[in-house]
């Protein structure tokens, strides 16, 4: 059996598209993933989970190496791991996944070592991840684009989660990723029953201010007392105080409207079971940078397989999708009220309509259909690896 290493620089409790891989491939693979969080287990290696409120002094020495391009020393400070070379040593590995263009500079490092091919996996489009920060346009796009120049030409094959952003590093970085997309496991559900005249919505993820998740709050104004709208939102625990405190402002924004209600996260092997009580996913996200313009989020495809109807604001990608199996609305811009008028419009007819037509969307739109996708493209490139 080939021996795979899975490198993540985050929690497989909130990375649902690792966790995903994870689980897929280790039907067929024996696996050992380096990640935050890691289980008491051989196949797993712990990370430490290095503090990301760093000190002054911590902040003006990366912001200096960061600012002098001095990308391998500023790279140290950001991502300490490299003991997992030697902590690998002993192991002999078949290939490398890497996930996020961080990963790469060590899983590159192990591949010299182990003298076998590395996989990336871009979640994100690197370059412009947060673009629409100018601290991070400033200090961090630099590095994240020497990251690519210097590692992406290398890798044996590369995986995205879209068409929006394989295009973009086609054009940038000549490379041809594989589209994988954050799809969830199928799940053999039915849509929930309708409950009179009452539309339950629903919307969960992380909740960061970038996000604009007010405007799903906001929209709520313009919609009759037949809505209802519940928010699952996971924090993110090693964040700046806005992004940290952010939950609490969308409580005492939702406390002026009884309609909403801010709720604990769910499980995430638990979310498609407990949203499928719903009627309506909702997810409004303006497109403040490349990679929310090109969005194509676990969330969507949770809402498929709960067998839910979707409202959307008009991202391309999720738009597509959407109006293809035609379940659900798409708001003409990224305003609340955009996205109200499509919502009021909704008979019951057409909302049963759009629940029902969900049931064919999960069936092809699903984890599985993906794991064929992800073996075929391990295979080919352990296969070429042989002499």
């Amino acid at each position: 059996m080939k021996h795979l290493l899975v490198i993540t620089f985050t929690s497989l409790k909130t990375d649902a598209r690792v966790r995903r891989h994870v689980n897929l491939l280790k039907e067929k693979y024996q696996l050992t993933v380096a990640c935050f969080d890691a289980e008491r287990s051989p196949q797993y290696i712990a990370l430490p989970l290095k503090q990301k409120e760093l000190t002054l002094i911590d902040k003006v020495t990366t912001g200096l190496l960061l600012a002098m391009r001095w990308f391998s020393q500023a790279y140290k400070h950001l991502h300490p791991f490299e003991h997992l070379v030697s902590d690998v040593s002993q192991s002999k590995f078949d290939l490398i996944l890497a996930n996020d263009i961080e990963s790469l500079p060590l899983a590159f490092k192990i591949s010299k070592q182990q003298k076998c091919p590395v996989v990336f996996d871009a979640h994100e489009y690197a370059p412009r991840h947060f673009e629409d920060k100018f601290v991070w346009r400033l200090l961090f796009q630099p590095l994240n684009i020497y990251l690519c120049k210097k590692y992406i030409h290398q890798t044996a094959g590369m995986i995205t989660i879209g068409s929006g952003l394989a295009k973009e590093y086609e054009k940038n970085f000549q490379v041809k990723p594989v589209v994988i997309t954050n799809a969830n496991h199928f799940h053999k559900l039915n849509p929930s029953p309708l409950k009179n005249s009452a539309i339950r919505m629903v919307h969960h993820g992380i909740a960061t201010p970038s996000r604009k998740l007010e405007l799903m709050i906001e929209m709520m104004d313009y919609l009759d007392d037949r809505f209802t709208l519940d928010m699952y939102l996971l924090p993110l625990g090693f964040s700046s105080s806005k992004t940290k405190n952010y939950p609490e402002t969308l409580k005492e924004l939702a406390a002026r409207n009884s309609r909403v209600r801010i709720l604990p996260p769910i499980k995430g092997d638990e979310i498609v079971s407990k949203i499928n009580e719903y009627d309506i996913g909702v997810f409004l996200i303006p497109p403040v940078n490349f990679n929310y313009q090109n969005t194509l989020p676990n969330k969507l495809f949770d809402f498929i397989q709960a067998r839910l109807a979707i409202a959307i604001g008009p991202t391309p990608e999720m738009a597509e999708i959407v109006n293809n199996y035609e379940m659900g609305v798409v708001s003409e811009d990224f305003t609340p009220k955009s996205l109200a008028e499509k919502l009021i419009a909704i008979t019951p007819e057409q909302l049963q309509a759009y629940k029902q037509n969900s049931i064919a969307a999960a069936e092809k739109l699903n984890a599985e259909e993906n794991q064929k996708i992800l073996i075929d493209l391990i295979e080919k490139v352990l296969q070429q690896k042989q002499p």
